[in-house]
């Protein structure tokens, strides 16, 4: 039976350092039920996405696929199985416009649909609870299924070690977002399922479903759907409406009490948080056989004519879904792939949906602030105050400022999970996440030629030490040769013994050279 831990007197939400209450604004987005997106005039699937080594392309131009076809494969530990979003012709395997930490170009396979929308299932798998752990995991990769709270990193890597401990997040806490609430209210039985099957892989002995008090439709629907189909370890937790709760290290602090080691992962202290909507992908892979090919995205903003939610093929361009929710009013003003926090502006909409886009924001003027002055820091210290991480960001920013990245470095950069909160609370309108997300960059960047310095020293080392071994073969091979021709020069050094019939094959062949040919050409028989 699932558990409410606003009520159970044995447990408690433990309050995590920072944060905001921000207005929330997703009632025009939740307005309508989840739509269906149509089928575009074209999808650019992403081989890559959050940054990561595009995957190998396994099409070409011309070729016809089917919805679920694999169409790339990673090539890396790190990276999935990525599969067409529909049927149709591949046109190109050319790079696009992509927008997911940063705007830049990726690879991307280009398809025409056919507006048949055959699907290329895999075999489902029923009775998944009897299922080796093994073959769960496999069939999470063969799906594609990655994290759809923003971040789209492989599934089954992070389930591959057993822990104790599972949390599914649906605390969507910034603002505008709303496309795990909405999936909650409508398909709460495909996120229970999906938190069951994880839990059963990771072999959990609890797991908590989270999410925000101010969902009282989601938290119904998630109770009905608990009642139903419980199962053993399941607990239904309300957490507070504080901006960023829904961040892992933060809803891991509000329902365990724990922190996450600074550098660290949640696998650390034997916790594993996914997204609702990651838990039903996963349900769906294993369950229905369907590999990763939509998600729901929340189209919204002053900027937008009907905002809302839908449930949009991966590949999409966003110029395409706005057209859905209405186009584009008079109104709008900037365009954000994400919410208004941490969303990525855009200097256009023809980029396409990836499995790692959750919200098109489209913000008003009256929502901008671009035309107040950045001035200078005034040890307020606004921006510690509001940090969930716990950071020094005045440090960081005098840090980056100085080009000092090794400073940093040390003061934990990487800690920083770019909630924005820091930029927003700041008096002096500093672009604070700006600078931090530039310093993380670089300092990938400079991890990144490390590695490759690291590689091509290892293949000089190794290149040189084939060399060396070659050169010590080949000396011991001659002086193996020059002992055998010294032992053979010796008085008496034993000889190969040689045939009779040898030696007097040797002397007819030697006459028969000798012998002139006959004077009156050849020989006529009996002469």
């Amino acid at each position: 039976m699932a558990v409410n831990l606003r009520e159970s007197p044995s447990m408690r939400i433990h309050r995590f350092h920072g944060g905001m209450r921000l207005d929330l604004r997703k009632q025009a987005a939740l307005a309508r039920p989840i739509r269906a997106c149509p089928l575009p005039p074209e999808l650019a699937i992403p081989l890559a996405t959050r940054g990561e080594a595009p995957a190998r392309a396994l099409v070409a131009h011309g070729q016809r696929v089917r919805r679920g076809e694999a169409i790339g494969r990673a090539g890396d530990a790190h990276g999935t199985t990525l599969h067409a979003s529909t049927s149709g012709t591949v046109v190109a395997v050319e790079p696009r416009p992509l927008a997911d930490a940063e705007v830049r170009e990726g690879l991307c396979v280009v398809i025409e649909p056919d507006g048949a929308d055959e699907w290329l299932r895999l075999p489902p798998i029923a009775d998944w609870r009897a299922a080796p752990r093994e073959l769960l995991l496999e069939r999470l990769r063969d799906a594609g299924t990655v994290g759809l709270g923003g971040g789209a990193f492989p599934s089954a890597i992070k389930l591959a070690a057993a822990q104790p401990t599972l949390i599914v997040n649906g605390a969507e806490c910034e603002p505008y977002v709303a496309c795990d609430e909405a999936l909650l209210r409508e398909r709460a039985e495909e996120v229970v399922a999906g938190a069951a099957l994880l839990a059963h892989v990771l072999g959990a002995a609890r797991t908590f479903i989270a999410v925000e008090d101010a969902m009282p439709e989601a938290l119904a629907a998630l109770e009905i759907a608990l009642h139903d189909a419980p199962f053993a370890g399941a607990a239904l937790a309300a957490v507070p409406t504080r901006y960023p709760e829904g961040g892992e290290r933060q809803l891991i602090r509000a329902l365990t009490g724990r922190e996450v080691p600074s550098g660290g992962l949640p696998q650390d202290i034997g916790i594993v948080c996914h997204n609702v909507a990651t838990a039903a992908a996963a349900w769906r892979a294993v369950a229905r056989g369907e590999a990763l090919t939509s998600r729901i995205v929340t189209v919204t903003g002053a900027g937008v004519a009907e905002p809302g939610n839908f449930e949009a093929r991966i590949g999409t361009s966003l110029e395409w879904l706005v057209a859905q929710a209405g186009g584009y009013t008079a109104r709008a003003a900037r365009l954000l792939a994400g919410g208004p926090m941490m969303g990525i502006a855009l200097p256009h909409d023809g980029v396409p949906v990836s499995a790692a886009t959750h919200c098109v924001l489209v913000l008003a003027d009256h929502d901008l602030h671009d035309d107040a002055p950045e001035l200078p820091c005034i040890r307020c210290g606004e921006c510690a105050r509001v940090c969930p991480a716990q950071l020094l960001p005045q440090q960081l920013l005098a840090d980056l400022c100085a080009d000092d990245l090794a400073g940093a470095q040390a003061h934990a950069l990487a800690d920083c999970i770019e909630c924005g909160l820091c930029a927003y609370a700041c008096p002096s309108h500093i672009p604070l996440l700006d600078w931090y997300r530039w310093g993380k960059a670089e300092l990938r960047a400079q991890g990144d030629a490390r590695a490759r310095a690291d590689a091509a020293r290892g293949r000089f080392l190794a290149r040189e030490s084939r060399l060396a071994r070659e050169r010590a073969e080949r000396l011991q091979r001659s002086a193996a040769k020059r002992a055998d021709a010294a032992a053979s020069a010796q008085p008496g050094a034993p000889t190969s013994p040689i045939s009779k019939d040898a030696v007097l094959a040797a002397i007819a062949r030697a006459r028969a050279k000798k012998r002139p040919p006959p004077a009156g050409g050849a020989p006529k028989d009996g002469a």
